[in-house]
């Protein structure tokens, strides 16, 4: 298996080339991110980064690479969660509205054979094959990943770093399981966003947008059932949740947050997990370095997990989530450890639509 050094340098270049005139685009249409009392910038941001990463992506991979099934379904419903996006980023779209594009989306890669076919008992090693139930299984995993990434997008960098963690560990994992298409993508995926991250760091020149946020989540998702979920090693189907963990993780916690403190589900708040880290103290680039941190481990917790024997990794599984669920309630990013808040005057950016 070759590393697509070519596909790489070109979605890197485009990204870093196409960025920056995606900043006067987006001031002209009108797709700013303007402040408010649930947002953490404090001046109005363009937010069409995601369309440079799409364009730098779906380039890198037509110039490159040979054209599959898996690959043409990846492409169509890439793109129609980029126009979902960019919907929602010029117009502004309804929650639900969004969920049935979402779902759209999410169900054009089962003609192309992408969706999850088996799931492998981390126990006994056996296979279940999942027939029709592998379609609604499929659906809800793109939906979950696309709005997990959609809903982490809260500091400048965030959201993006956290992808190109994803994507990396995902291509190092896809090597090991001679997955040569999920490893290309997910490389060529990272370039793109290296490239953006140029503009995208604090303090941030440009956001991605539901635009880029939710192509990031949909691309990791897919990518994740087209390499890793094909693989019958027993827990294969575990190691995409370890490496997003953290979106995952924080999605979950602001669910069982709001249930316990009697708030709708959908409510808006400021106790997500780089919310916590700023009221503790932290600059935003240390927020940010801080979860990057966290992917790291995630992720290098993942690639482990490959190589050991399936009691070596339950063990591992076991230790990872006590440690996350007692930093979570420490910090108290599942109930209401601390009743302090974050101020609305704080200088930092946010770019996430405040779920």
């Amino acid at each position: 298996m070759t590393i697509p050094f070519g596909a790489i340098i070109l979605s890197c270049l485009l990204a870093l080339i196409l960025t920056p005139p995606m900043i006067k685009l987006a001031c002209r249409w009108g797709a700013v991110d303007k402040p408010n009392q649930r947002k953490i910038h404090a001046t109005p941001m363009p937010r069409l980064g995601g369309l440079a990463i799409y364009v730098a992506f779906v380039v890198g991979l037509l110039v490159t690479q040979p054209m599959t099934m898996p690959l043409a379904g990846l492409l169509v419903g890439a793109t129609l969660i980029v126009l979902l996006g960019l919907w929602d980023d010029l117009r502004g779209m309804p929650a639900v509205v969004k969920l049935i594009g979402q779902i759209v989306a999410a169900a054009s890669l089962v003609p192309f054979g992408l969706y999850v076919e088996f799931v492998t008992n981390p126990i006994a090693g056996d296979v279940f094959w999942l027939g029709l139930w592998g379609i609604p299984l499929t659906i809800f995993w793109i939906v979950a990943v696309t709005n997990a990434l959609n809903l982490v997008d809260g500091l400048d960098g965030l959201a993006a770093g956290t992808a190109l963690i994803a994507a990396l560990s995902l291509a190092v994992i896809a090597f090991f399981e001679a997955q040569s298409t999920a490893f290309a993508v997910a490389l060529i995926l990272a370039a793109a966003i290296l490239g953006f991250l140029r503009y995208n760091f604090h303090p941030a020149r440009i956001f991605l947008g539901d635009t880029g946020s939710m192509l990031l989540g949909f691309v990791l998702a897919a990518t994740a059932i087209m390499g890793l979920t094909k693989s019958a090693t027993a827990l294969s189907v575990i190691i995409p949740i370890v490496i997003l963990g953290i979106p995952l993780f924080d999605t979950a916690f602001a669910i069982l947050r709001r249930c316990l403190n009697g708030r709708r589900i959908f409510e808006p708040d400021k106790d997500h997990l780089h919310h916590r880290l700023l009221i503790a103290g932290l600059s935003h680039r240390g927020a940010v370095l801080t979860v990057y941190g966290v992917n790291l481990v995630l992720a290098a917790s993942a690639v482990v997990i490959t190589r050991l024997t399936t009691d070596q990794a339950v063990l591992l599984l076991f230790i990872l989530a006590a440690v996350l669920l007692t930093a979570a309630n420490k910090f108290g990013v599942i109930g209401a450890a601390w009743s302090r808040r974050l101020p609305e005057t704080a200088e930092s950016k946010s770019e996430g639509p405040g779920f």
